[in-house]
């Protein structure tokens, strides 16, 4: 929530709509109640004027009890909205220096309930909210929106056009063999491929009595040429970007054609490069070496959590990219669950189960929603700056950063790049500068205005530091700076 006492320091923006409101409840605020639901939810303030300087001020309203009525009278009727997902507490009045105005907090609507649209049309009907304005979806996040609703994973379906014969043998075998070592002497260890299929949720029976493969198992164990012809926009890539003067050093794509394209192969080939340049600390268990460290199972959930959680109708396919300076792995889709809530654990709710469960029975991804809390304290155990998300719509996309250099101490630093070649330590400030630089922008998105400590707070960045940066951001007008002294804050360029 904003303070309301100091109003005149926001702007219009993503979660803030400002609506003067004097001739009564104006219409495009349910357009506005569309895009904050179907979004990030916000706030909508009615009584309430944009400066020339686009600042916020409070024009007060002569009948505000009359207004919050006439507000529920329509959020309540299907004609208008199709549903409420309002409670009391997210209307109330607010006196503004004697004035009076109305706030409606709009909360982020829950994926069951999308699409949340007006006047009884989904098509014509559906806003979502990107900067300061409402904009029509697309067909496209229309469809999207209620492939998320539905209560099913999205990965359970039966795909009845096409036959087990298709999936790959190879994937197949390897992953029953890597079963056999996670779980030696399971129940399904003696079941042919079809009844063993069918066990892990890979394959069912149809309408037509015959046996075909399910999404899931279409996607773990496909051939790529097969899986597009289902998830048109299918692609998955893997890039190594060490060198600014080549677009990549390395690469791996579904569709090169000289392996099989699918979820499970990506996953171990993508793995085994992401993990190739990790320190190994030497250890012996049981007179075995140990090759493993907390680092490389993060590394893993995180892949993981990227590949389980894809929507692979979305465009754009899922991208890994891996730089000197961090690790970015980004899949389509929306997030399921708050964010708050999956950084604190406990909470799951992936876009494809059976390909959770598919990774859970050779030991890769979490079950108990306890992975991305995971992440984030081996990061912070290794002294590693914070991990972070980002979020983007138009298409919907979700990237994970992992930054892996250290602040502060770079000789221990997790080793990514070309081992031929030492990363020069002028590489590795401009890395962490570009990284703090970020974080900066990132804060003032979701913020109107900042002040230097906050920045430095949020960053990670000392006060002189912080300083400099924002010299350097105000100088290439990224940024602008207001006030003076103590009072100065820094705000994004509108």
């Amino acid at each position: 929530m904003i303070d309301f006492l100091k109003l005149n320091k926001y702007r219009e923006n993503n979660c803030i709509e400002a609506k003067k409101a004097q001739g009564g409840l104006p219409d495009s605020i349910w357009e506005t109640y569309s895009a904050f639901a179907n979004t990030l939810g916000g706030l909508i303030l009615l009584g309430v004027a944009e400066a020339e300087d686009q600042s916020l001020i409070p024009l007060g309203l002569p009948h505000p009890e009359k207004m919050i009525r006439d507000f529920w009278n329509l959020i309540n009727n299907q004609n208008k909205v199709n549903i409420n997902i309002l409670t009391s507490n997210d209307v109330f009045i607010q006196k503004i220096n004697n004035k009076s105005i109305v706030v409606i907090n709009v909360p982020k609507a829950q994926r069951f309930y999308k699409p949340v649209y007006i006047n009884g049309n989904p098509v014509s009907g559906t806003y979502r909210r990107n900067g300061e304005g409402d904009y029509h979806v697309s067909d496209e996040e229309l469809k999207e929106m209620y492939r998320e609703a539905n209560i099913k994973a999205q990965d359970i379906f039966l795909i009845e056009s096409m036959d087990i014969a298709i999936l790959c043998t190879d994937s197949i075998k390897s992953y029953r063999q890597r079963l056999k070592l996670s779980r030696p002497g399971h129940v399904w260890e003696g079941l042919n491929d079809e009844a063993f299929l069918m066990k892990l949720g890979a394959a069912g029976i149809g309408s037509d009595g015959n046996i075909h493969p399910t999404a899931a198992g279409l996607l773990m164990f496909g051939y790529e040429s097969d899986i597009v012809r289902e998830f048109n926009h299918y692609f998955l890539d893997y890039r190594e970007d060490y060198d600014h003067d080549t677009r990549w050093t390395d690469r791996i794509v579904s569709s090169s054609g000289d392996w099989s394209g699918n979820v499970y192969d990506f996953y171990f080939r993508v793995y085994n490069k992401l993990q190739q340049d990790i320190k190994v600390p030497f250890k012996l268990d049981e007179q075995f070496r140990v090759d493993d460290t907390p680092v490389h199972e993060a590394i893993r959930e995180a892949l993981a959590n990227c590949m389980i959680n894809a929507d692979y109708y979305g465009r754009q396919g899922l991208v890994i990219i891996k730089t000197k300076d961090s690790i970015s792995l980004s899949n389509p889709g929306d997030f399921r669950i708050e964010l708050d809530a999956a950084k604190s654990g406990g909470f799951s709710d992936p876009r494809n189960a059976t390909l959770m469960k598919m990774f859970n029975l050779i030991d890769i991804g979490e079950r108990a929603g306890s992975g991305i809390p995971s992440i984030y304290y081996v990061w912070e155990k290794q002294g590693l700056p914070e991990p972070y998300f980002k979020q983007s719509f138009e298409p919907n996309r979700i990237t994970l950063i992992l930054p892996i250099i250290k602040n502060y101490d770079k000789k221990s630093a997790i080793k990514i790049g070309d081992k031929k070649s030492a990363i020069k330590i002028g590489d590795k400030k401009s890395a962490i500068k570009t990284a703090k630089i970020d974080r900066i922008l990132e804060y003032l998105t979701d913020h109107p205005e900042a002040k230097a400590s906050e920045l430095a707070n949020y960053s990670g960045l000392g006060t002189s530091r912080i300083r400099d940066y924002l010299k350097e951001l105000v100088v290439e007008d990224v940024i602008t700076a207001e006030g003076s002294n103590r009072n100065r804050v820094y705000k994004l360029k509108s």
